[in-house]
Parts: structure tokens; C-alpha cells; sequence
């Protein structure tokens, strides 16, 4: 398999775990992995962006522009602003809930996402999933970053399957969460085979 994925979002949405869970799910099944973070204040809502690349074909932990075959993106502007990243026939799929930036809170620009998504969805192939409804039953929406990896996984297009993830969230996530976490991951790919996409 040769895959690249990309995983972008803010810090505190978990997308470093979530880049990590697929690296090591994807070793496990025997292919060639490099991946990298680039981690800007992340601890306050800075940019966190993840490389995964998978397979033969690469030689080094960066995605180069126009090659991404995915990009998970927790956050609507972060989608926006790593676009570049996608090739052709790649998918981003996107959380439609914005982080909004401290800028935002400073001038009340009105920042919704909604621009956002609406860009996205006139660029590219994107499904769109709003983390509040999925992780509502959850109770938060911390579990996001194991949701998006369902999504992902039950499009097909991560090129993963969901046993081999569900193992990765046992073995990485602590022992009280790892139910829940598991749980939220399927509701993703539950998700990903209903008409909300």
C-alpha cells in the first residue's frame, strides 16, 4: 500500500494521537511508515499538522504539495489552509465545528467555518462531519480524533481496516478510556455508511 495522509487541526484536538494511531496500524500490517509533526503553540491553539507516509514510494516524512491522498481535518481554517497538500482525486474530510482563534475573540470577526466548508466543498471531494452530533452520545467532543479515523476508515479511503484500529486504540489508549474510545470510533464508521455523507 502507498498512502499519504495528512492530519491537521489545533492543538488539544488530539491529532498527534490520532496520526500515531494510524503509523502504528499501518507498521503493524507490515508496510514502510515516515511521518512527521510540525507543532506550532500547540498547547494554545496553535497549528499541529501530521505527515503520514505510507508504502515504498517515500523517502521522506513530508508530504509534498498536491500529493496528499487524505486529509483529516479537526478543524474547518485549518482544512483551508493545508489544501495545497491534496492531489486531485484525494478527500478531505473535515469537522464542520471551528476552533475559533484568539484573533477571532479579539475582534469578533463572526468565524463560524461555515465560508470554510463552503470553499472546501467547491475545491475538492469532502464529507463533512459535525463532531458535536457524532460525539454527543459521548458526552465530549475530545473523542473526535478516534471519530474521524472511523470515517475515514469506513470510506476506504485510509486504506485501513477497522479491526487493526480498534487494536491500536486498545493498546494506545489508556485502559479506562479505551472502550469509549473504541466506541466513538465506530460510530464514525457507522457514519461513513449512512446518507450523511
Amino acid at each position: 500500500m502507498n498512502k499519504d495522509i495528512l492530519v491537521c487541526g489545533v492543538g488539544g484536538q488530539g491529532t498527534v494521537l490520532a496520526s500515531k494511531l494510524i503509523a502504528s496500524a499501518a507498521m503493524n500490517l507490515g508496510n514502510t511508515v515516515h511521518s512527521a509533526e510540525t507543532i506550532g503553540m500547540a498547547q494554545r491553539g496553535g497549528s499541529v499538522i501530521s505527515h503520514i507516509r505510507i508504502g515504498t514510494q517515500a523517502y521522506s516524512p513530508l508530504i509534498p504539495g498536491g500529493s496528499a491522498d487524505v486529509i483529516l481535518a479537526f478543524e474547518p481554517a485549518e482544512a483551508v489552509r493545508n489544501l495545497s497538500y491534496l492531489k486531485k482525486d484525494g478527500v478531505v474530510i473535515v469537522n464542520s465545528t471551528p476552533v475559533k482563534p484568539v484573533t477571532e475573540s479579539l475582534n469578533d470577526t463572526g468565524y463560524d467555518g461555515v465560508d470554510m466548508i463552503s470553499y472546501l466543498q467547491t475545491k475538492c471531494e469532502c464529507i463533512v462531519v459535525d463532531a458535536e452530533k457524532l460525539c454527543s452520545r459521548f458526552g465530549s467532543t475530545r473523542y473526535f480524533n478516534v471519530a474521524i479515523l472511523g470515517v475515514a476508515t469506513g470510506t476506504g479511503r485510509l486504506g485501513l481496516d477497522s479491526e487493526t484500529l480498534l487494536k491500536e486504540i486498545e493498546m494506545r489508549v489508556p485502559a479506562k478510556f479505551a472502550d469509549i474510545n473504541q466506541a466513538a470510533f465506530m460510530a464514525g464508521v457507522e457514519f461513513s455508511n449512512t446518507d450523511k455523507m
